[in-house]
């Protein structure tokens, strides 16, 4: 430990410091989600206005990092973004954030194979333990690799990092960093569960649940159904759950806690939870702190289709943006407009169904209403809007579910496709959307009215 700690102490150096080793025309990794750097992010910012052309990669900002709030960023900083929220679509607006498409499942592969460089790699990590590793927190997902891919490692010590356990690439050690900064120790950021469920999340939630057996293995996307369908397995009568997920969120611990969860029939990772990153409430951060039931692991095992068809009856639950009547789904984007980012949804959707006894949900409400003219509008629509990106393609669909009901897709021609579509989808919508099949030569005369 001794060795460790003299390490420690000769790479110990301020957050101007370590900021200074970032120049014009950089690549900079900023970390993921929660272990976005914080005191040094603020100690670059002082320099931005000097620098030009630095090009940084992060994404699900839970917060809007000093550097974005220089004059002019676009003059001096390109956002490059893994998977978008509100922060980063508001950068998009001002000229300097962009989506980089990739499945997430592919990104440590991506990192250590590109020919980009990437300059310095920054993180917020949780203290050294006595046999010389930082742990990487709730963020294990790619970091290693980035780690592994970079010039220059800087580490952000912050005490309220929980140390997330679980058997590889979920830390970095003493003797692979160049500098470490002990930061302001700021809680965690948390994300919340939004607002509590509405009649039409639990209405979804509900005919999902009814096809959840005993000993399931459950990836929950993130978003109000998807927890609106963890708040109801935790309240019923299901037993010997697994977790292997892409996203940690606050319903698995309300499983947990609630005696659903021992992970006792999964044939891999038995009895543990695997996710590859997580965020939520403190109450998350402290159940994951220091937890050996739950294992942080690298995106590209957590959503790897060959570990997720390992696990028998897996049940993936995803949300989307909107379906057309083709089975074409739309998780990402409004029309142009890019919302959040392909994720690691084709994974589970394609794992779900090689899984003995697996299935993966497609889940929405079946309208929403146009904030600009308060009309209602179908998320199920003719053809997805132009634009729209497609995220799991009409070969993959297996079941869409909606307040009006659930269907299974998998295999149907075109005609007994939509036909489906259209009987979960709003009524007051169904007759111009059979029109439009029609006009499309997706609808039998014999198929129903």
């Amino acid at each position: 430990m001794s060795d460790f700690k003299e390490m420690y102490s000769q790479k110990l150096v301020s957050a101007e410091k370590a900021a200074a080793v970032v120049n014009s025309g950089d690549w900079v990794d900023y970390g993921w989600c929660v272990t976005t750097p914080v005191a040094v992010d603020k100690a670059l910012a002082k320099r931005m206005p000097d620098l030009y052309d630095v090009k940084f990669r992060g994404g699900i900002l839970m917060w809007v990092p000093e550097i974005f709030k220089v004059e002019n960023p676009a003059e001096h900083l390109t956002w490059n973004s893994w998977h978008m929220g509100g922060i980063e679509r508001k950068a998009v607006a001002q000229g300097f954030s962009f989506y980089a498409p990739i499945r997430y499942s592919e990104l440590p592969r991506y990192y250590r194979d590109s020919q980009e460089p990437l300059d310095v790699a920054i993180m917020q990590v949780a203290p050294m333990d006595q046999h010389g590793w930082f742990n990487f927190g709730p963020s294990a997902s790619h970091l290693a690799a980035a780690c592994e891919k970079a010039k220059v490692v800087i580490v952000e010590v912050n005490e309220n990092i929980p140390r997330c356990l679980g058997g590889f690439e979920n830390g970095i050690h003493i003797s692979q960093v160049d500098m470490v900064v002990e930061g302001e120790n700021p809680p965690v950021a948390q994300m919340g569960g939004g607002a509590a469920p509405s009649e039409v999340d639990q209405a979804v939630a509900r005919l999902i649940v009814n096809e959840i057996p005993n000993g399931a293995c459950l990836q929950l996307g993130i978003g109000g159904m998807p927890n609106a369908v963890g708040s109801l397995i935790a309240q019923s009568d299901l037993k010997d759950l697994g977790v292997h997920t892409e996203m940690y969120v606050d319903a698995f611990v309300d499983i947990a806690m609630a005696g659903k969860i021992n992970g006792s029939k999964k044939a891999i990772d038995q009895g543990r939870q695997v996710y590859a990153f997580g965020a939520g409430t403190q109450k998350l951060y402290d159940y994951l702190n220091n937890n050996p039931q739950c294992m942080s692991a690298p995106v590209d095992y957590t959503n790897d289709i060959r570990s997720i068809s390992a696990l028998d009856n897996f049940m993936s639950i995803n949300n989307a943006v909107d379906v057309d009547l083709f089975g074409q789904v739309n998780a990402e984007s409004a029309g142009i407009k890019n919302i959040s980012g392909a994720g690691g949804q084709l994974d589970f959707v394609l794992g779900a169904y090689l899984s003995k006894g697996g299935k993966s949900f497609i889940c929405c409400s079946s309208t929403f209403q146009d904030k600009k003219t308060g009309q209602l509008v179908s998320r199920i629509r003719p053809t997805l809007a132009n634009g729209s990106i497609v995220t799991d393609t009409r070969a993959n669909i297996h079941y869409l579910v909606t307040e009006y009901g659930i269907v299974n897709l998998k295999g149907l021609p075109t005609w007994q496709k939509c036909e489906k579509i259209i009987s979960v989808a709003h009524p007051d919508f169904r007759e111009q959307l059979i029109a439009d099949a029609e006009k499309m030569n997706i609808w039998k005369r014999s198929n129903k009215r």
